[in-house]
């Protein structure tokens, strides 16, 4: 629908416990659409997953990462490739001043701070 807000969740997991599946929902019950991105998920609360964030068939306002910073680093190029307008979200654990410093050089707006309390609720709304 157009004016749809949309938001890819790199490392998203159909494992309800973990951050990378409670950050679909939130987006999901603020009305984004969501493109889970897992190279070994197929489906993560109701989405098909796409294996890399160039995959996804939408221009993203934002993306959430949920990969730690050896993963992280590896995945920048693409993520600044794809594009994100509000900015990519490095959640806690997913970033250092290495990740930090080369997505600033490929013009990524880094966003230091958890997807979930952005989108205005708590992982505990968002039980495993």
């Amino acid at each position: 629908m157009a004016g749809e807000r949309t938001i890819a969740v790199i490392g998203a997991s159909s494992d309800r416990r973990k951050y990378g599946n409670k950050c679909v929902r939130a987006y999901q019950r603020a009305g984004y659409r969501v493109y889970p991105v897992n190279l070994s998920e197929d489906e993560v609360e109701g989405e098909p997953v796409h294996r890399h964030v160039g995959d996804v068939p939408a221009d993203l306002d934002l993306v959430a990462l949920y990969l730690p910073p050896p993963r992280t680093m590896k995945v920048l190029a693409e993520i600044a490739a794809k594009g994100a307008a509000d900015g990519v979200f490095f959640n806690p654990g997913t970033w250092d001043a290495g990740v930090i410093a080369e997505a600033e050089r490929l013009g990524i707006r880094a966003r230091r701070e958890c997807a979930i309390v952005a989108a205005g609720f708590s992982p505990a709304q968002f039980p495993g």
